[in-house]
């Protein structure tokens, strides 16, 4: 039976009233015994300062503030990936999408070294900072979110990325791209090089182009989009190719894999890729998103496979290669739960639960987790997916419940979407960080 803007209206209501619920319940259950609160001190270390790391040193310290917490982070702001694009698009500043640790220090008693962490001694239980300073800890969190397969795409290094940027860490990579847009050539073609699964954030690299169209429709109406995919499907896909056409017409075009998509050489000095068939497509921008990893710390402590990435046990995030190391965000192995911030927020909740039972001699409650991934067409063109997920049979599943925005919405349920969007995003920020909002 095909939705119609008001049952789906109800119905996300609905599922997005559990998914807080469900988000919840797990660390209530946990943290609601007056031992956790009164005996379970100890040392735990979180190195990295995204939404998975600081939601989770902050939750501990909710949780029980006798627990010593360092939060090791290279950065002294962060900048979020999520609503990176609508600043590629023009539509907000840099400076929007920024974050500190000064509520994680001065609210919660959180210790926060500004130092790169760079290496862990699993059977010492320390870590080695830039600074030469060692860190002992009970508990260690791992949310070093991605680093990048230089060289997997040949020619395409950090050298390379200065002249055609990835802009899939946010900050100054962001700044680099859309200062590229600015100059652009009307008339000119963005191109733009995605990897295959698994990498962070699944629809961005179809929302950013969305946003650059629209930024394009604006200022260089006679400009094209190219994206040339590693994929023959991409998250979201019925949604974002029904509002491409309906807001930019043929502007953008998207060449699968099995159309020779795939990008296996760049020359960033020309601005020029060449795909697996021997195709060569010249950019006046040029956006590689690189094929990725988990950040290079997990390496360094020995928890990642041979694909790169951290495999954990689904109802605690502890690493299944090393005891008290936990791992979460875009790091870990979590499928069928997407690699994204709020991912990583609902990870770094259970995890904070589970550690403080663990330091108090309990066993963890078996928890549920959500994701809602909002993704803008347009400024005013929101579509999302949403879903819950919970562990059977020792693996992770999604839960009953879920979905996505329906196709041939009204304009005015798109507006209502992309107004959620920043809704959420002011709220998870709050959540995490407490900046700004």
């Amino acid at each position: 039976m095909k939705n119609t803007d008001k049952n789906f209206a109800l119905s996300r209501r609905t599922l997005l009233k559990g998914l807080g619920a469900a988000s919840l319940l797990p660390l209530v259950s946990a943290c609601s015994t007056n031992a956790l609160t009164s005996s379970s001190a100890g040392r735990v270390v979180v190195i990295g300062g995204g939404f998975g790391g600081a939601t989770t040193a902050k939750y501990i310290k909710r949780f029980n503030p006798a627990i010593d917490v360092t939060l090791v982070e290279v950065n002294r702001t962060f900048h979020t990936c999520p609503f990176s694009n609508l600043v590629l698009a023009g539509e907000r500043k840099l400076d929007a999408i920024e974050h500190n640790y000064d509520e994680l220090k001065q609210v919660y008693g959180v210790r926060v070294i500004h130092a790169r962490a760079e290496d862990v001694d699993p059977v010492a239980h320390t870590v080695r900072l830039s600074t030469g300073t060692s860190l002992q800890y009970d508990r260690l969190v791992l949310s070093p979110g991605i680093d990048f397969r230089w060289n997997a795409i040949e020619g395409y290094d950090e050298a390379a990325a200065e002249l055609a940027p990835h802009a899939w860490k946010a900050g100054p990579q962001t700044a680099l791209l859309r200062r590229q847009l600015e100059e652009m050539e009307d008339g000119g073609t963005f191109v733009m090089s995605v990897p295959d699964n698994p990498f962070r954030c699944p629809p961005g690299p179809y929302e950013r182009a969305s946003l650059v169209a629209h930024y394009l429709s604006k200022h260089k109406p006679k400009s094209k989009i190219l994206i040339l995919d590693a994929k023959d499907n991409f998250s979201k896909q019925g949604l974002f190719t029904q509002g491409w056409k309906e807001l930019y017409g043929d502007r953008i075009e998207w060449v699968s894999l099995s159309n020779d998509g795939k990008v296996v050489r760049v020359d960033a000095n020309k601005l020029e890729v060449e795909t697996e068939f021997g195709n060569r497509h010249k950019a006046s921008v040029l956006n590689v998103i690189p094929p990725q990893k988990a950040g290079f710390i997990a390496e360094r402590a020995g928890v990642t496979n041979a694909g790169g990435w951290v495999p954990v046990k689904p109802q605690t995030f502890e690493s299944e290669q090393a005891q008290d190391i936990y791992v979460i965000g875009d790091a870990s192995i979590a499928a069928p739960m997407p690699k994204s911030g709020f991912s990583a927020n609902a990870q770094g909740k259970v995890v904070a639960a589970a550690i403080v039972a663990s330091l108090a001699g309990f066993d963890s409650v078996n928890p549920t987790w959500s994701n809602t991934c909002y993704s803008l067409v347009g400024p005013d063109y929101g579509i999302t997916v949403a879903d819950v997920y919970r562990v059977e049979d020792n693996a992770l599943v999604a839960a009953p419940g879920g979905g996505v925005s329906p196709l041939d919405a009204s304009p005015a349920f798109r507006k209502a979407e992309a107004d959620y969007a920043h809704g959420w995003y002011e709220a998870i920020a709050r959540d995490t960080w407490g900046t700004r909002y």
